[in-house]
């Protein structure tokens, strides 16, 4: 295993069980946390380095999706002609369990809770693991569950070459990772078609019909699974569309319909989720009054555009999870009040063009919060009055309550990574609520 993280360490777990021997490498350090785990389960490990010679004399290697292909050890592996995986690929190999699989630019996390959620309140039993929770090896090694839903990036799918879920979900596509795909945002957009590579006649694909660059891959491609659309702006015979302010979901000639205002999350981004949730548990033939119960009551998940508290008639929203530009449009899309927005980290090759009307229209005020805002500043300096830059939450969050006033929101929504400041961009969601409870 390369990379002693959630997949890494989840692998060697299954690896273990499955009578393989196992060495996990990891070129930085180790959190204690996994230490302990791979001590418990009596695995090789080391930091800090690679050994290079026992690496590449390994027959299969499983490379934790946060590093890349340019990486100087896999470029050797693959010149050697060793088989490089990733943990998705190799815990499916152990598992006959129904895989339902989400990608998608954004909204991945959201749509993949709402199944896991569905499904589990229709009674089946459901796991949920891959770039959310636990790692799917890990889940696969130590539960025997009949369902997976499986939250899948870009770089995960890279990884594979027989794992096929039986139904598998696009949410949307925009430019996102484009440091990692060469600048080329094709081959970032075939990376996250793969998810349907191997699906057979029998499988199912839900995508957004609405998203242009989705109808052009497919108008381009053929693929074997069904095909089950969503769209807020027409009509289809198949999959699920509005009409009279309800969500009407058409499968092979049945009809499952609710009413938007009754669903938990607002929004039109959440709609869709809705939509692409909804369609998957119909083929899974979870009851509709489950569906319609579970979805009133769904209220979101962590980071992701979530209420953190009322301050002095101030609402502090925490959307650490939008990590790229289309996350942040619609975060800043879905503010009613004059807005001091916190954003920047660690740019992945960022066009911040499209959110101008949004920001000119919204937000009174900019702070910073990455070690380089240049661009950011650059970009917005003469689109508001006010910018601040910040280099720790404490002070982003202390200079944002000092620069909204009653009826204001402060929304942290990066649009970039979070490796600069902090650990990942949960660790960034959970200090920016410290701060704001800490006013």
């Amino acid at each position: 295993m390369l990379g002693a993280g959630e997949s890494g360490v989840g692998t060697a777990i299954l690896g273990k069980k499955e009578g393989f021997e196992i060495f996990v490498s990891d070129f930085g350090k180790i959190k204690d946390k996994y230490k302990q785990v791979l001590l418990h389960h009596e695995i090789l490990w080391e930091e800090s380095g690679h050994s290079e010679a026992k690496i590449l004399s390994a027959d299969i290697v499983m490379k934790s999706p946060g590093i890349p292909d340019t990486a100087h050890i896999i470029i050797k592996l693959k010149e050697k002609g060793v088989k490089v995986i990733s943990e998705i690929e190799f815990a499916s190999k152990f598992t006959d369990a129904n895989i339902i699989g989400i990608t998608g630019s954004n909204g991945k996390t959201t749509v993949a809770t709402m199944v896991y959620q569905l499904l589990k309140d229709g009674g089946l039993q459901v796991a949920l693991g891959g770039n959310i929770g636990d790692s799917f090896a890990k889940e696969v090694a130590t539960e025997n569950n009949e369902n997976y839903v499986l939250e899948l990036s870009s770089f995960q799918l890279d990884g594979i070459e027989s794992f096929a879920p039986h139904i598998s979900i696009l949410t949307n596509l925009s430019p996102d990772h484009l440091d990692r795909y060469d600048n080329d945002y094709s081959k970032y957009i075939d990376s996250k078609f793969r998810i349907t590579r191997n699906q057979t006649t029998e499988d199912y694909f839900i995508y957004d019909a609405d998203d242009e660059k989705i109808k052009e891959w497919l108008s381009k491609h053929t693929i074997k699974p069904q095909l089950l659309p969503f769209s807020v702006k027409k009509q289809l015979e198949k999959g699920a569309f509005i009409k009279d302010k309800e969500i009407i979901i058409t499968i092979d000639n049945t009809k499952f319909t609710m009413p938007i205002a009754k669903l938990g999350l607002q929004g039109q981004h959440n709609i869709k989720n809705a939509m692409a949730a909804s369609t998957a548990s119909k083929l899974l033939n979870i009851r509709k009054e489950t569906i319609r119960r579970s979805l009133e009551n769904f209220q979101g998940v962590e980071h992701r555009l979530e209420n953190v508290l009322k301050i002095n008639n101030v609402k502090y929203i925490n959307d650490s999870k939008g990590t790229n530009v289309n996350a942040t449009y619609y975060a800043l899309d879905s503010m009613e009040t004059q807005t001091v927005w916190i954003v920047g980290g660690v740019d992945k090759g960022n066009d911040y063009s499209e959110l101008f009307s949004l920001v000119n229209e919204k937000v009174k005020a900019i702070i910073c919060l990455g070690l380089d805002n240049q661009k950011i500043i650059n970009a917005f300096g003469n689109v508001v009055d006010i910018m601040v830059e910040t280099h720790s939450m404490q002070d982003a969050v202390q200079v944002a309550y000092r620069l909204s006033k009653k009826g204001d929101s402060v929304l942290l929504s990066p649009a970039c990574a979070s490796f600069d400041l902090f650990e990942d961009y949960e660790d960034r969601g959970r200090q920016f609520k410290e701060a704001v409870r800490n006013l």
